[in-house]
């Protein structure tokens, strides 16, 4: 097994090893640290069913389909849910800078996304490093965040995607966040769920949060995957942001995901 970082502050890709049969238990391991330092790992030419795909996700965490309603589960599964575009559709999923399940009490750990069927061009997926976005930050605004908590909604997201559905209750995290596993701090704030701070009107917040999200968008921060049938990404919620880029027109992307429950970062 190889693995060769895609750019220094974020993204690994690993290869030599077939996730569709079971691995030796340092396999797993390395995988995981791979993730814990590089936020996203990424494979090439992984043929999994969807058996396959649930037996290898479940060796990280415990699979799991939230229940946003935006994205729906696939025909026969309680693990897998289905992100596609058809073909002539203008609206995809994911379009925009985000972190999964932000708004939710414990926001879901890691997220594994399998390339079912990609179009001709375009397609991407970006992602960016929240740990490097911290650390391109003053000292002293490090100090003032560091007593900061943010409140996280998906009433947007569901008004957006129109899915008719109530949002649900919202929550407050931390900005920063100690990693569970990694110990280092992340910004904890993204622009399609986090809505203002603890204690502060909208209007107050708007100003710091666009600073906060703008950190995360610098070029040297992120990524870009090209995918293919067979690419599997598999990322760290807590640490990382990704952006679908909606670039290929009418053609159609397919692709299958599931939630890995993982360790929960301090409240």
């Amino acid at each position: 097994m190889r693995i060769t970082p895609v750019t220094s502050n974020v993204g690994a890709e690993i290869e030599g090893v077939d996730l569709s049969v079971e691995q030796p238990a340092e396999v797993y391991r390395q995988i995981r640290q791979a993730l814990i330092d590089h936020g996203v790992v990424f494979f090439r030419d992984q043929t999994l069913s969807s058996e396959q795909y649930v037996a290898l996700a479940r060796r990280f965490g415990r699979p799991t389909v939230p229940t946003s309603g935006i994205i729906p589960p696939i025909p026969g599964s309680e693990e897998i849910a289905e992100v596609r575009k058809e073909a002539g559709r203008d609206r995809n999923v994911g379009g925009s800078w985000h972190t999964d399940q932000a708004y939710r009490k414990a926001p879901s750990w890691g997220t594994m996304l399998l390339c079912r069927k990609a179009p001709a061009t375009g397609g991407d997926t970006l992602f960016s490093s929240m740990a490097a976005a911290y650390h391109r930050l003053s000292d002293g605004l490090k100090q003032t965040l560091g007593g900061l908590r943010a409140v996280h909604s998906n009433a947007g997201v569901q008004a957006r995607m129109g899915t008719g559905r109530a949002p649900d209750p919202e929550v407050t995290h931390p900005v920063v966040v100690r990693h569970p596993e990694g110990g280092k701090p992340v910004l904890y704030v993204n622009p399609a769920y986090t809505v203002r701070f603890e204690g502060w009107t909208e209007a107050e917040s708007r100003p710091l949060l666009e600073f906060l999200f703008q950190q995360g968008q610098h070029p040297e921060l992120f990524c870009r995957f090209r995918w293919r049938p067979g690419s599997l990404a598999f990322w760290d919620n807590l640490q990382t942001w990704h952006f679908a880029v909606n670039d290929y027109g009418a053609g159609e992307r397919v692709m299958h995901r599931i939630v890995v429950e993982g360790p929960e970062f301090d409240h």
